[in-house]
């Protein structure tokens, strides 16, 4: 029985985008990351690829409406 709610949810639209914006953030991260330490920028440089990072992110994703390549 408790199985049974926690997987219905996990199915809840609003568990779904939560879960979604949590993997775009870390994708985010790992960009900024990753780039820091190959290009060995400054921390404010990285800084600010993270801030660009993420907002590309969520722009990219097609199934976004609220902007970007999915949108209206």
């Amino acid at each position: 029985m408790v199985m049974n709610n926690l997987i219905a949810k996990l199915k809840d639209p609003k568990t779904k985008a939560a879960f979604k914006s949590y993997i775009r953030a870390v994708q985010a991260s790992a960009v900024t990351m990753g780039l820091t330490l190959v290009a060995d920028l400054a921390p404010e440089q990285a800084i600010l690829v993270g801030a660009i990072a993420a907002p590309l992110a969520k722009w990219a994703d097609k199934t976004e409406k609220e902007y970007g390549i999915g949108s209206n």
